[in-house]
């Protein structure tokens, strides 16, 4: 009977960190794209929990292991009670950021949480930390450079080439004289402007799979290390952060569309492009991006 209960309120923190995840990523992923006038935040939402349950599925059993198995040398550790009390401090974090707006990095919080288990109990793998470490203090380096040195250097004659600016009216319209309903550019929508818009949704997708990817294991990583299934746990937590990015997620697209700065459409998609390819190297090699931080 206690086994239950410690198992039922497991899964209620771990469905309380997915929701607080949706929350902080949805932002980063699609908030250039709302910020731009591209995309309402239900169709963020929606598109965020799609690829994020994607990436899930996919890659991020991987990450799964790395924080479950792999950060934590001895095995044992990772016992209900323990699991419970970690993805609580993960969930409660994540929720004041997202409380107020801010954006917080999910995969700093849960694997702090989970190092200072390990350090707790002696079984903390240095090496896997420390490499982890290094790349959240290199990466987001490296995507505030190449995005500082593009928009000082290069983005006029990018903006000259592509030009992209957003037009009065909606983007596209729905065509109901056919047969069939048909998505079809608005009355004063260029073709680049209608390009663009597709690209900078497109690369939202993308970083909404890298989430996944990366961040499907800040939710569930305890409760695996702890004996519980893989597949099921995936399956909760996907539905927990698409909860979390129809609602709670509403403040952090604010924040990053923007109250940070007001970015017209090219310069949405600098800055999708530079933080989609960084995180997805950073999850090529196994590591849990820090998603948020590098956006």
């Amino acid at each position: 009977m206690i086994e239950l209960l410690l198992i039922s309120f497991g899964l209620v923190v771990a469905l309380f960190v997915g929701y607080n995840i949706g929350g902080a990523t949805t932002g980063p992923a699609f908030g250039p794209a709302v910020g731009a006038n591209v995309l309402s935040k239900t169709g963020a939402a929606a598109l965020m929990s799609v690829f994020f349950a994607i990436g899930a599925w996919t890659i991020g059993r991987r990450v799964v292991d790395t924080l479950g198995n792999d950060l934590v040398t001895r095995g044992g550790i990772f016992t209900l009670e323990t699991s419970i009390v970690v993805l609580f401090f993960i969930g409660a974090a994540l929720f004041i950021g997202n409380y107020a707006g801010v954006p917080a990095s999910t995969s700093m919080t849960a694997v702090g949480a989970i190092a200072g288990l390990g350090v707790a109990t002696g079984s903390l793998d240095w090496a896997v930390m420390g490499e982890i470490a290094v790349w959240w203090i290199v990466a987001p380096i490296i995507g505030f450079w190449v995005s500082g040195m593009i928009g000082r250097y290069l983005y006029p004659q990018i903006n000259r080439r592509v030009a992209i600016e957003s037009s009065e009216g909606p983007l596209f319209e729905v065509d109901r004289s056919g047969t069939l309903p048909r998505l079809t550019p608005g009355e004063n929508t260029t073709r680049r402007e209608a390009v663009g818009s597709v690209v900078v949704i497109l690369i939202g997708c993308l970083m909404a799979f890298s989430s996944g990817t990366s961040n499907i294991a800040n939710a569930i990583a305890p409760l695996v290390g702890a004996g519980m299934d893989l597949e099921p746990l995936i399956v909760l937590g996907s539905v927990a952060v698409a909860v979390g990015a129809f609602t709670i997620a509403r403040r952090t697209l604010d924040t990053l569309g923007n109250d940070i700065t007001n970015l017209p459409l090219t310069a949405s998609i600098i800055v999708a492009v530079v933080s989609s390819a960084i995180v997805t190297g950073l999850s090529a090699i196994g590591i849990p991006a820090s998603f948020v931080i590098i956006a």
